[in-house]
C-alpha cells in the first residue's frame, strides 16, 4: 500500500487507507514537471495542478453539522476536470443516458476497434490533435465506404478515442458502436447487414474484417501523406531525416496489415448496453482506475495489466503486476491528457448532430412492425418543491445541516492564491 507508515502512520492506518491514482499523481506531479519539462506542457501542467487541488479547501465547499451529536464535517468541491480520477461518475452517467437514446430494439450493434500501428505512436504523441483527428476521419471513411458499397444502407457510428494500453503506453485507437443495418439510401426500407455467402448463419455479421482494415490503412496513410506535404507535422528521428525517409516509412506501413477488430453481439437482438458501459468507463478519469493498483512503496507504483505473452491453448491472457517509479507512472499517465477542448467522442453518419433526429425517426418508422409495444407507466407524483434528502451523520445517522457553503473560485484566482502548488509555473 502507500507509504503512510513511512510518514509516521501505523500499519493499521496503512491497511485501512485505500490506494488511489489521484493520491499518486499529487505526490509525484512536482517531480515529473521538474524532470520532464518538455513533456510537462502548459495543458499537462495545468491539468495536474487542478487534480492536486481536487476536493481540498482550495476549491471551497460545504461545512455540515450533525443536529444530534454536533459532529462537523467538511465536503470540499471537486475540480471537475475530465481527466480527474475523482470526478468521473456524473459525467459518465450523463453520457451513458444520452448515448442510450441512440439504441433501438431488435437491431444488432457491433463494436469495431481501429488501431494505429506502434510505429506511429511517437508521431501521434508529437501531433496529437492532427493525428487523432485523422484517426477519427480515416476510421469513419473506411467504415462508411465498405458498408455503403456492400449493403447500400445509411451507416452510423458512435466513436470514442482511447490513447493507451494496459501499461499506460501510447496506443491510439478508436472504439466504434455501429448498428448492423439502416435505412436504404432513399429511406424506403430497412436493410440488415448479412454475410455475403452464409446467408443463414445465426451469428450477426457486419463487414469483412480484412477489407475494412485495408481501407482504413489506405485512408489514414493518404491523410498522413497530405499532412506532411502541407507541412503540418512535427517529426523527429528517422521520420524527419528526409522526404525519402518519410516515404520509406509510409511504404513499410503500407505493406503490413493493420489491426481492425470487429466484435459481433453474442446473438441476434443482444443488448448493446454492455458495449456502452465499457466505453463509458474510459469517458473520464484517465487511463487507469484505482482497482488496478496493487502497491505503492519506496517511490514505486505496482499495478495490474494484461500479459503481453499469448497463453498456451488460446485461453484469455491473464493479469500480471507492472512496477514503475512514481515519476514514470505520472509521466505515462500524463501522456493521455488531451489537448484543451479536444472532443474525444464523436458521432458520424446517421448519428451526427445534424442528422440524428431525422435518422432515428426514419429507423423507428421502418422498424415499427418489429418493435415491441411501448408500456405506459404512470409517472410518480412529487411535490413541486421536493428536495433531495439531507445528508446523514456518519457517526449517529442523524440529519446534518449546512453551516457554510462556499463556491469554487475561478482557476485564475485559485492558481494565484496560497493553495497553488509550489511546482506550478505561471507562464
Amino acid at each position: 500500500m502507500s507509504e503512510v507508515a513511512a510518514r509516521g502512520g501505523s500499519k493499521q492506518q496503512e491497511a485501512a487507507r485505500p490506494l488511489t491514482v489521484a493520491e499518486i499523481l499529487r505526490e509525484y506531479a512536482g517531480d515529473f514537471v521538474a524532470q520532464h519539462p518538455r513533456q510537462a506542457v502548459p495543458q499537462v501542467e495545468s491539468t495536474l495542478a487542478k487534480l492536486s487541488l481536487c476536493r481540498t479547501a482550495a476549491l471551497g465547499g460545504r461545512v455540515l453539522e450533525c443536529s444530534s451529536c454536533g459532529l462537523r464535517r467538511a465536503l470540499y468541491n471537486s475540480c471537475g476536470d475530465r481527466h480527474c480520477p475523482e470526478c468521473r461518475g456524473a459525467r459518465r452517467a450523463a453520457w451513458l443516458d444520452a448515448s442510450s437514446e441512440l439504441l433501438l430494439p431488435n437491431v444488432d450493434y457491433f463494436q469495431v476497434v481501429f488501431t494505429l500501428p506502434n510505429d506511429l505512436a511517437a508521431v501521434a504523441l508529437g501531433n496529437r490533435k492532427a493525428l487523432y483527428d485523422l484517426l477519427f476521419r480515416a476510421a469513419w471513411a473506411a467504415l462508411r465506404e465498405v458498408l455503403e458499397e456492400r449493403f447500400a444502407f445509411q451507416p452510423a457510428a458512435l466513436m470514442v478515442l482511447h490513447t493507451w494500453n494496459q501499461r499506460l503506453e501510447v496506443h491510439p485507437h478508436v472504439h466504434a458502436l455501429v448498428p448492423g443495418g439502416g435505412p436504404s439510401r432513399c429511406g424506403g426500407r430497412w436493410i440488415k447487414s448479412r454475410h455475403p455467402r452464409h446467408r443463414r448463419r445465426r451469428k450477426p455479421y457486419l463487414v469483412d474484417n480484412q477489407q475494412l482494415s485495408e481501407r482504413f490503412r489506405a485512408r489514414f496513410l493518404q491523410g498522413l501523406e497530405r499532412l506532411h506535404r502541407q507541412g503540418k507535422l512535427r517529426l523527429e528521428g528517422s521520420w524527419a531525416a528526409s522526404a525519402e525517409g518519410f516515404a520509406a516509412r509510409l511504404e513499410a506501413l503500407r505493406s503490413r496489415p493493420w489491426v481492425v477488430y470487429v466484435e459481433a453481439p453474442p446473438e441476434e437482438g443482444a443488448s448493446p448496453e454492455r458495449v456502452l458501459k465499457y466505453l463509458a468507463r474510459y469517458m473520464t478519469g484517465g487511463p487507469i482506475s484505482d482497482h488496478r493498483l496493487v502497491a505503492h512503496r519506496a517511490g514505486e507504483v505496482t499495478f495490474l495489466a494484461r500479459s503481453t505473452e499469448k497463453p498456451a491453448g488460446g485461453s484469455a491472457a491473464g493479469l500480471v503486476p507492472v512496477t514503475l517509479a512514481g515519476v514514470e507512472f505520472t509521466r505515462r499517465w500524463s501522456l493521455h491528457i488531451l489537448p484543451k477542448g479536444y472532443t474525444k467522442v464523436r458521432r458520424f453518419g446517421g448519428y451526427s448532430n445534424r442528422r440524428c433526429t431525422a435518422y432515428l425517426d426514419c429507423c423507428r418508422t421502418l422498424l415499427r412492425p418489429s418493435l415491441p409495444p411501448a408500456e405506459t407507466l404512470p409517472e410518480p407524483s412529487l411535490p413541486a418543491d421536493a428536495d433531495s434528502p439531507p445528508p446523514r451523520c456518519p457517526k449517529c445517522d442523524a440529519p446534518m445541516t449546512c453551516l457554510v457553503d462556499t463556491a469554487r473560485d475561478s482557476w485564475r484566482i485559485v492558481m494565484a492564491g496560497p493553495h497553488r502548488p509550489l511546482w506550478y509555473r505561471d507562464d
